[in-house]
């Protein structure tokens, strides 16, 4: 039985998502359901993607994933089910499956319609569970859905590069529970433009003029402890996910604050890399 993973913007206070799960396991009591996450900010598309697209990639080929973000059907955010990289995603065409597919090709989407089927004000929970239940069973896109060649992009959020070559404008696409601001650079682009020379990174007030590969690295060890500047030093690294992200060392939004509030920046606040 393959693995369903679970994204939405429901929180955990109401009943939304356990109502879905339950709707699952009705129709497949073996289903092994995963929750990626139930706490994107509500019809976020940009942070769904940023998630999705680093987690769907450490489960096996083959596995499911529902994505209940502004879901709701109506004739400009038609559901789409959706083969790319080996995996299979069911969502509405509202632009996210283009932020996850940078990289690939999707192998075949189509365009669910099976909504006169079904009498449904709650669009995951009906329609998008019973067509991962289908496929799950072993069944084809094409039964779900019309095949369509093209889904919804959103433009506006790859960095810029200017004509020279010597400035990269990007932006923040994420802000971890940490308060730490992830941007749209990633470390390969950042590299290429690069090419080793020094640069100034500049966000608001935030000056930077080193990346580190992990947040342990901006730290001198060497230096007694209670002489290091440690907790709330400020740097800039690049993620796990291959992002230039900017962070406050072990910071706390609820204490201390995080770099999105120190730094006044939150989504879609420019950020610019300056090379000599």
């Amino acid at each position: 039985m393959p693995i369903l993973t679970l994204t939405t913007d429901f929180g955990i206070k109401d009943h939304f998502v356990s109502a879905v799960k339950g709707a699952i396991y009705t129709e497949l009591p073996d289903a092994n359901v995963v929750d990626i996450s139930h706490e994107i900010s509500p019809f976020h598309i940009t942070e769904a993607a940023y998630i999705i697209q680093n987690a769907y990639k450490n489960f096996p080929k083959g596995t499911i994933h529902i994505v209940g973000i502004d879901s709701e059907h109506h004739p400009e955010n038609k559901h789409i089910a959706v083969l790319l990289d080996g995996h299979y995603f069911i969502c509405a065409n509202n632009g996210l499956i283009s932020l996850i597919t940078s990289q690939f090709n999707p192998e075949k989407i189509v365009e669910i319609n099976i909504h006169d089927a079904i009498i449904s004000n709650f669009p995951v929970l009906d329609v998008f569970v019973t067509v991962a239940c289908h496929i799950a069973r072993g069944g084809t896109l094409e039964v779900v859905g019309k095949t369509i060649t093209e889904v919804k992009t959103i433009k506006g959020i790859t960095p810029i590069i200017n004509v020279g070559g010597t400035q990269i404008v990007g932006s923040i696409i994420y802000i971890d529970n940490y308060g730490n601001l992830v941007t749209n650079i990633t470390q390969k682009l950042f590299n290429d433009i690069g090419k080793g020379r020094k640069f100034k990174i500049t966000a608001r007030t935030a000056v930077f003029e080193n990346v580190y590969q992990r947040y342990s690295d901006a730290i001198n060890f060497e230096i007694e402890k209670s002489k290091r500047e440690e907790d709330g030093k400020k740097l800039a690294v690049f993620n796990s996910s291959g992002y230039l992200e900017l962070a406050i060392y072990k910071s706390n939004p609820k204490t201390v604050g995080g770099a999105s509030s120190l730094f006044g920046l939150h989504f879609r606040d420019t950020i610019t890399v300056s090379f000599e």
